[in-house]
């Protein structure tokens, strides 16, 4: 299976729904919470090009985030992804 990590901010409603979606599937993932740590955030919107969260990212490819994911899946292709 695939390594997938999102990041994430305690208070993010899109942050949760992509959370519950991979964990209904049963997929595993690696959280990396930037709520309080800026430095982090910085680095995560220079690699992405985005500021918001979630950002996921499956086999450290950049897929977006929480409506990118959830496209994915009603698309079918997530599973193809995640493999």
């Amino acid at each position: 299976m695939a390594a997938v990590t999102i990041y994430t901010t305690m208070y993010c409603p899109y942050c949760h729904a992509a959370k519950d979606l991979l964990t209904e599937k049963g997929v595993a993932f690696t959280e990396v919470d930037v709520t309080r740590d800026p430095s982090e955030r910085v680095r995560l919107a220079e690699r992405t090009g985005q500021r918001t969260v979630p950002q996921i990212f499956i086999d450290e490819r950049s897929i977006g985030g929480y409506d990118e994911l959830a496209g994915l899946e009603r698309r079918g292709e997530l599973d193809a992804l995640l493999g």
